[in-house]
């Protein structure tokens, strides 16, 4: 957005952001969030605090530096309020998207920095990882809430976390752990959860699984091929006993036949079962490939210790030209949801990926330059208010084109 444009728009964004920024607290610290916005919004490559404030007039470098690195205001209360505006704002919802992105950084000093794997380099190297939640439609998306990853190693150091302003006692979470934590502070704040959408990361982790289905939320995840399941519904039966049982632990029911990897149910299946589903149009066309659904009964969960196992969907992706199928996922929607419907579900994932690629491109998301936990969690906060924004305005665009067609 370059500086006429954002002329332009200014009494839109001035509407935007000031009931969003009240608690924030004083006019001071609410005025500096809004030219750090802008700063965000306006043009140029890099989008750290120095850079940002020679773009944007009558802006102070020392006064945006401590705003966001310093100032004591609590982001959780500007995400509340962003939260339950753009859901109410974006409707029909189709689902909350669990992911987490890098954050690439030089030396070990900045909070939460390590060695580690990151999904945005494609291998291990030296960043911060980030869990997000975010709210997507059939047409747009953005996220919701965020949650810095703190490897085992840095709580280790309570010194260095004291230096970054980690908080006290703060405990080692997975970033399942911590998917599970903003979904439920996402729930505390009066949002409506519609079905979770993951990858196989977090879907094959069958904890994460059941906290969503304990905390009575419909999902569709992502699966790796070894995942074993039987056909539902499989039955169980009691063992033979041709003589008095002997003192000891009695046997129990078990499964006769063996559970197959999902890649093994999708080999045995005939050509019948596979179906061409489009499920969007792109930019390079209509989006479709072969699809197969079935209810299976996964072999791993707690029916081990008691009870029967889950039914679940199947869904399966295999390209006509592709040797093997590509994307298998487990769903616990109804068993009359059609497949054009999964298919649809599963697909609308895809969307975090663009957001997180216009988060960082345009609007600087990995470009904070400060150390601190509390930075950290300001600049991903006004980050999201700026993008928020954009969505606003392509859908005030849209509505308009659409108003003139008419």
């Amino acid at each position: 957005m370059n500086q006429h444009a954002l002329r332009a728009c200014a009494e839109r964004l001035e509407q935007f952001l000031s009931p969003l920024l009240v608690p924030v607290g004083r006019a001071e610290r609410r005025q500096h969030g809004k030219t750090y916005i802008q700063g965000l919004l306006l043009e140029g490559e890099r989008k750290s605090i120095e850079p940002m404030a020679a773009r944007v007039p009558a802006s102070n470098v020392q006064a945006l530096q401590q705003f966001v690195g310093q100032s004591p205001w609590a982001w959780e209360p500007v995400r509340k309020r962003l939260a339950q505006q753009m859901s109410e704002r974006l409707l029909p919802t189709a689902g909350w998207i669990v992911d987490d992105t890098g954050f690439p950084k030089q030396g070990s000093a900045s909070v939460g920095v390590a060695r580690q794997y990151s999904g945005t380099l494609g291998k291990v190297g030296n960043c911060q990882v980030a869990v997000s939640v975010h709210l997507t439609t059939p047409a747009e998306s953005l996220p919701l809430h965020w949650a810095l990853y703190l490897p085992e190693s840095w709580l280790a150091e309570r010194e260095r976390c004291r230096k970054v302003g980690i908080p006290e006692g703060t405990p080692f979470r997975t970033k399942s752990e911590l998917a599970l934590e903003l979904i439920d502070q996402l729930l505390g704040w009066g949002l409506e959860a519609p079905p979770i959408l993951a990858d196989v990361a977090y879907g094959n982790n069958t904890e994460f699984r059941q906290a969503l289905a304990a905390r009575g939320l419909r999902y569709v995840v992502g699966v790796e091929s070894t995942t074993t399941a039987w056909p539902a519904p499989a039955r169980q039966v009691l063992p033979r006993r041709h003589r008095p049982q002997k003192i000891g632990r009695p046997q129990g029911a078990y499964y006769p036949e063996q559970p197959k990897s999902v890649e093994q149910l999708a080999r045995a299946w005939s050509s019948s079962d596979w179906h061409t589903v489009r499920w969007r149009q792109g930019s390079r066309g209509v989006q479709a490939s072969r699809f197969a659904a079935c209810r299976v009964q996964p072999a791993h969960g707690p029916w081990r210790h008691g009870g029967e196992p889950e039914t679940l969907w199947l869904l399966i992706e295999w390209s006509e030209e592709a040797a093997a199928p590509c994307h298998y996922w487990l769903s616990n929607l109804p068993a009359h949801v059609s497949r054009q419907r999964l298919v649809q579900w599963a697909k609308w994932r895809w969307r975090v990926e663009q957001n997180y690629q216009q988060l960082k491109e345009e609007l600087g998301l990995d470009h904070y330059e400060g150390r601190g936990w509390q930075g950290w969690h300001h600049h991903v906060t006004l980050v999201s208010l700026a993008y928020a924004f954009l969505v606003s305005e392509r859908i005030r665009h849209k509505r308009n084109s659409t108003a003139d067609a008419s």
